[in-house]
């Protein structure tokens, strides 16, 4: 807008001291200030609204003024409620820099003058929008008063008409705005989510450009504290801890001005995100100390002292002794072996947001999670808190086939073909005396969920009770010898013979050594099934009568 359309608008109380002939100036954002330099928060084209509590005599007119001129600011206006009429030692600086110079009056406030020329500049999509990401910046760093980031959401709502929010990387609803109407469902949260890391892994730069259900979305990369990713492995582990920024619209043909708006509101946001992270702190050095104290094999006593410590942090206002489950994560890349850096804090990071339960109140849902890291893996202590009248176990915990659901999706796009996310999770224990046990069991399901096909798999301690989950860990060459030695006989036989000793072996097996069904299912008579249970004994010196023998022809059977 222009300075002259300021004059026309009745409401805001301006009086034009000097500058007749420069009010065809741009107005490209406003700055409230009363600093005596305020020089490094104008971008150019402000409109600067003071009210001269910076000015103590008439020398510092002047300097202010020259300061302004330089930064290239539209135009000043001064407000009339501190000292009555505007000091003639201003308007004549003004002058002679040739700055205009409204005096505002009493009644009329600062933020009415702000709001209007916002609202005009956005709403024409004209010039710089540097005095809206300075509104966002004092409200971000004013301490807990500035609400976080659903302000500047809420802010880019109405003073850009644009809908947004924040997301973390496995599709969380971090911050949303509270103004615009329903927010949006979690299964849109997950593909944006999956979208926004897709495009990453490829290097694509951001935004990228993304169409759900008819919506356009434009996703913006939110970098903890402000880094850019460098080398291809930095990228394909910090994609993986970054929020994002989803603006429901098509930033393809933005101005370059507007762009760097949201580039500068991706750079607040990931202030926020810094200081949660500093937060997660406490939570994680409490972690961090009992898994020392569980791995060097301390005392239960000294265990459950570092967990009474632990408790009125991760639970905060519940007295009640909480049971306590184990997870432990790792994630993988393939080809990562020699040089790669250790997988633990990114596993960590994960871990942190894939734990949070979105049923839970407070501040942020992560407080009650304590995550740390220890080399590749990373392991989460989970309190659960005893349900009142429940005295075998907790009143719910964390189960690993729920886990990974809604956050699968986005996290196998993170992955992009290359990486794995494995997960364990152990059964809830009552005492410290157990964390040793669930550290132990949470990480052989971990080795089982490695054992399974897919880039994100999980598994929990229910899950340990099948001796067959126990073949993934035979070694390969014990597994080769073990399997040799007693099929290839057979298979050999076979193979010369053209007879079926394997098919009859496994048939025999899952029959349980019954003559009759095995016999009806190979569809032999039962002489016959006799006979080639007779040679597969005598080839292999076994004697299937034998548990022993069966066993170990089952398992060879299913290690081959």
């Amino acid at each position: 807008m222009r300075l002259r359309a300021l004059l026309d608008t009745d409401a805001l109380g301006l009086r034009l001291l000097g500058g007749q002939d420069e009010l065809d100036r741009a107005v490209r954002g406003v700055m409230t200030t009363d600093l005596r330099d305020p020089s490094r928060y104008l971008s150019g084209g402000e409109l600067v609204l003071t009210g001269l509590a910076w000015r103590r005599d008439a020398s510092d007119s002047e300097p202010f003024v020259r300061l302004l001129v330089q930064a290239g600011v539209a135009a000043l206006a001064a407000g009339e409620a501190e000292l009555g009429d505007v000091p003639d030692d201003l308007v004549l600086a003004c002058a002679r820099h040739r700055l205009p110079l409204f005096a505002v009056h009493e009644s009329v406030a600062f933020a009415t003058i702000t709001e209007h020329v916002v609202r005009q500049v956005s709403g024409e999509r004209a010039g710089d929008l540097a005095a809206v990401v300075d509104r966002h910046r004092r409200m971000m760093t004013s301490g807990p008063a500035g609400g976080g980031p659903d302000v500047v959401l809420d802010l880019l709502g109405s003073d850009l008409d644009l809908r947004a929010w924040v997301l973390s990387p496995t599709g969380r609803l971090v911050a949303g705005p509270k103004t615009a109407g329903p927010g949006l469902p979690a299964e849109v949260c997950a593909k944006l989510a999956a979208e926004h890391l897709a495009a990453a892994r490829t290097g694509r730069r951001g935004p990228h450009r993304v169409i759900l259900a008819g919506a356009t979305y434009s996703l913006f990369p939110v970098r903890s504290g402000g880094r850019a990713p460098q080398a291809a492995g930095d990228v394909r582990e910090t994609v993986l801890s970054d929020w994002l920024l989803a603006v429901e619209a098509d930033a393809g043909d933005w101005a370059e001005e507007r762009l760097d708006l949201l580039q500068g509101v991706t750079q607040l946001i990931s202030v926020e995100r810094d200081r949660r992270d500093a937060a997660r702190t406490v939570r994680r050095r409490l972690a961090q100390e009992v898994l020392e104290l569980v791995q060097t094999g301390a005392a239960p006593a000294e265990i459950a002292a570092r967990l009474r410590v632990a408790a009125p942090v991760l639970l905060p206002g519940l007295g009640a002794a909480p049971h306590w489950q184990v997870v432990v994560a790792r994630v993988e890349w393939d080809g990562a072996e020699g040089g790669a850096t250790e997988g633990g804090p990114i596993a960590q990071s994960l871990l942190e947001e894939i734990l949070v339960d979105p049923h839970v109140t407070g501040p942020e849902p992560s407080d009650r999670i304590a995550v740390a890291h220890t080399g590749d893996e990373a392991v989460a202590l989970v309190p659960l808190p005893a349900v009142a009248g429940e005295h075998d176990g907790p009143g719910s915990g964390v189960l690993a086939d729920t886990l990974l659901a809604s956050v699968r999706e986005p996290l196998a796009a993170g992955l992009d073909g290359d990486g794995r996310i494995t997960i364990g999770v152990s059964a809830a224990v009552h005492s410290a005396e157990g964390l040793r046990g669930a550290l132990e069991e949470a990480r052989h399901a971990r080795r089982v969920a490695a054992a399974r096909p897919g880039r994100v798999c999980a598994a929990g301690h229910q899950e340990l009770a099948s001796h067959v989950l126990l073949l993934p860990f035979v070694p390969d060459d014990v597994r080769r010898a073990f399997t040799a030695r007693l099929l290839d006989p057979l298979r050999d036989y076979d193979r010369r013979h053209r007879a079926e000793l394997i098919p009859t072996l496994e048939a025999f097996l899952d029959c349980d050594g019954s003559w009759t069904r095995c016999a009806s299912r190979l569809h032999l008579h039962v002489n016959t099934l006799r006979y080639r249970v007779g040679r597969i004994e005598q080839l292999t010196g076994r004697d299937l009568s034998r548990l022993e023998d069966k066993l170990d022809f089952f398992l060879a059977l299913r290690m081959s």
